[in-house]
């Protein structure tokens, strides 16, 4: 529960989009957050202020002079104590208000007293998205310090289809847990590789390396929410992008390389999470390779290009993190791979441990020793990896 005890505000303006409101509250307080809620005149339209206090267990609030509030002072009593403010559905109307400072009812007069960061969930037509007075107003919010989640492109309730649509509920937990988040790595460039790769030995089958993916999702996530920008060159996974992170997809070992290549310029950090195959058919069938008559198959296999070694070989080089997945002598043989390869630091694991789970535990090991991230859920893992990254950078400075 990544948001226990946290105080968060959750404001609503008038907007179909103010049904995703109600799952991303039940989000919230699964995850442990105290949750209050304010709506407009217009948000109570589309979504009761009761379905709200039902979901958050506490009054939802819509009047500027609500008499239950002491001294009629509801703008600025009701924000004192909370941690964030988050505002979704945002509509244009709202976020013109805010980025000229008005306060004509309780919302917009709570975000305008606010002592907290407020987040912000656009959620408009197209044409008034694209229309030159929200992006001047956005522009002004952005530069005020608000954070802005979205929106995304696709289908709107009027019928039309563009960028307009508020982020589903989960995008938005993830980006309010990412608020919270300290930005150590803001202003960085960050490439992550994940997942497996795959190489054929003819259309149908193929040699390959067990790997969901989860630990180098994670780690994007975690360098994302750390304020990186961040590219995820990713093997054959089942697994959704990260919110907010870009995502190239590849499935062989040299597809792979590829990309790392082409996009290796300009970044910062380089972590290698992706299972990478050693070893690839030296020659794959272009058909099928039939059983029949068959007693056997003998497959000649040539090495896979070193990513991370080729990534650490260049001048001007990225800040490289290795991953090493062991089955046994964790230390001894992730000591190994990082004077191998010139790191800086290597995060290892025991494959039987980690392959597939969502938890795992993970020893970093750096020119100093031993670093023991402790065991939990990969996405906690990374976050202390980043933190543990950050400061070594902060060190070289």
């Amino acid at each position: 529960m990544t948001l226990k005890g946290r105080k968060l505000l959750l404001g609503l303006t008038g907007g179909i989009a103010a049904y995703k409101a109600a799952e991303l509250a039940r989000l919230l307080v699964r995850e442990g957050a105290d949750v209050r809620a304010a709506l407009t005149e217009s948000a109570a339209r589309f979504l009761a202020p009761l379905t709200l206090q039902a979901l958050t267990g506490q009054p939802a609030w819509t009047d500027l002079w609500d008499p239950r509030v002491p001294d009629a002072m509801g703008h600025i009593g009701l924000s004192r104590d909370r941690e964030l403010i988050v505002v979704a559905p945002a509509s244009a109307d709202f976020l013109a208000k805010v980025a000229h400072g008005l306060a004509d009812d309780l919302l917009s007069t709570l975000v305008l007293a606010r002592r907290c960061p407020l987040l912000v969930a656009p959620a408009m037509n197209v044409e008034m998205w694209e229309a030159p007075a929200t992006q001047r107003n956005l522009e002004r919010l952005r530069a005020d310090g608000i954070l802005v989640a979205g929106p995304t492109a696709g289908e709107q309730a009027c019928g039309e289809s563009g960028m307009g649509r508020m982020l589903e509920p989960a995008d938005l937990l993830a980006e309010v847990e990412a608020a919270f988040q300290p930005k150590v790595l803001a202003g960085r460039r960050v490439l992550v590789t994940a997942g497996p790769t795959e190489e054929p030995i003819d259309p149908v089958r193929m040699v390959t390396n067990a790997s969901s993916g989860k630990m180098g999702y994670a780690v994007a996530r975690a360098a994302r929410e750390a304020g990186a920008d961040v590219l995820l060159v990713s093997g054959p996974v089942a697994l959704a992008t990260p919110w907010g992170v870009r995502r190239v997809d590849v499935r062989t070992a040299s597809e792979m390389f590829d990309a790392v290549k082409r996009h290796l310029v300009g970044c910062d950090l380089f972590f290698a999470v992706a299972a990478v195959a050693d070893f690839r058919p030296k020659q794959a069938c272009r058909a099928k390779i039939k059983k029949q008559g068959r007693r056997g198959l003998a497959v000649e296999m040539e090495p896979n290009p070193d990513i991370l070694a080729w990534v650490a070989a260049q001048e001007p080089r990225p800040f490289c993190v290795g991953f090493a997945a062991e089955s046994e002598d964790l230390a001894a043989n992730a000591e190994a791979k990082r004077r191998a390869k010139s790191l800086p630091l290597v995060a290892a694991n025991l494959v039987q441990e980690a392959l597939g789970a969502d938890e795992s535990a993970i020893t970093l090991f750096d020119a100093q020793g031993a670093h023991p991230l402790g065991r939990g859920p990969k996405l906690e893992l990374a976050r202390r990896l980043v933190a543990h990254v950050a400061a070594m950078l902060d060190k070289t400075r």
